[in-house]
């Protein structure tokens, strides 16, 4: 998943706990083993090393890519799991190393959803594509987990991969779960903004940890795929709540790709968010 993943769960039995812990740490390992571009033998590994040759996939792996082609058209091509492979001239670590227009062009002339075959269930991507799910894979995790829990308790739990998290069950706590936003340019330890979360669920996107900074100028990680170069005038944080994670996180990234017309784009979903600059 990329980042710190925990199960929180109110009782005082230990065995329980255990037992619920380890259904959300396995749901976890199973997607992430599945899923991850990182690894060489599974299903991303295989399309993106088929050179043009159509792979065949399995169900839940052809509704991600269902899932990731609605995305695709919804944010008029803005996501797209195919830009992934942007990653070859772009290293947000925060220093100050811009890959050169000329690196960026090229790289950018193997991105585009719409170069690639997808005929559910048979994918097939040009020479030198590849895909990537990293950007609807931890949500879609969150909400998996979270499934899995409601049929073995009835205790109050929160499943936070990452700081994309879902309630399940009721908290004991009048006001809900205590979640923290934390402030964009913050150690990880200082919230900015306090939300009581009693049901549903809430996703983040934004560049606190993954950036640039050269000449004054700061560059977040999130590209577009169009261009290649991080969206201008993006806000640095944004949170959205919603009820699962999935839909959370589609509204939070889809907002964070229009840039300047985030808070816009989230007014007319009439999506309940909070926008930090």
């Amino acid at each position: 998943m990329g980042s710190p993943c925990e199960l929180l769960v109110e009782t005082r039995n230990k065995d329980l706990a255990l037992k619920l812990l380890r259904i959300v740490a396995t749901e976890a390992w199973r997607i992430e083993d599945k899923f991850s571009r990182y690894l060489p033998d599974n299903i991303i590994a295989e399309v993106n090393r088929s050179d043009g040759q159509p792979v065949t996939v399995d169900d839940e792996t052809a509704d991600m890519f269902d899932f990731a082609e609605t995305l695709y058209q919804l944010s008029e091509k803005r996501f797209d799991i195919t830009s992934g492979v942007l990653r070859k001239v772009w290293t947000f670590d925060g220093g100050d190393r811009i890959p050169s227009a000329r690196d960026i062009k090229d790289t950018v002339a193997t991105v585009g959803w719409h170069r690639l075959s997808w005929q559910r269930p048979d994918i097939s991507l040009q020479p030198g594509m590849q895909i990537d799910l990293g950007g609807i894979g931890k949500e879609y995790a969150v909400d998996k987990a979270a499934s899995m829990l409601t049929e073995q308790t009835s205790c109050g739990c929160l499943v936070n991969f990452g700081g994309d998290l879902v309630v399940v069950g009721k908290s004991r706590a009048a006001k809900g779960w205590q979640v923290g936003i934390e402030a964009p340019d913050g150690n990880g330890t200082t919230a900015q903004k306090i939300i009581h979360l009693k049901t549903g669920a809430l996703a983040t996107s934004g560049d606190s940890r993954r950036y640039l900074l050269r000449n004054g100028k700061r560059y977040g990680h999130i590209l577009n795929p169009i261009t290649g170069w991080p969206v201008e005038n993006a806000p640095r944080s944004i949170t959205v709540a919603a009820g699962n994670c999935t839909q959370a996180g589609m509204l939070a990234t889809l907002a964070m790709l229009r840039g300047a017309d985030a808070e816009a784009f989230l007014k007319r979903e009439d999506a309940q968010f909070w926008c930090l600059r």
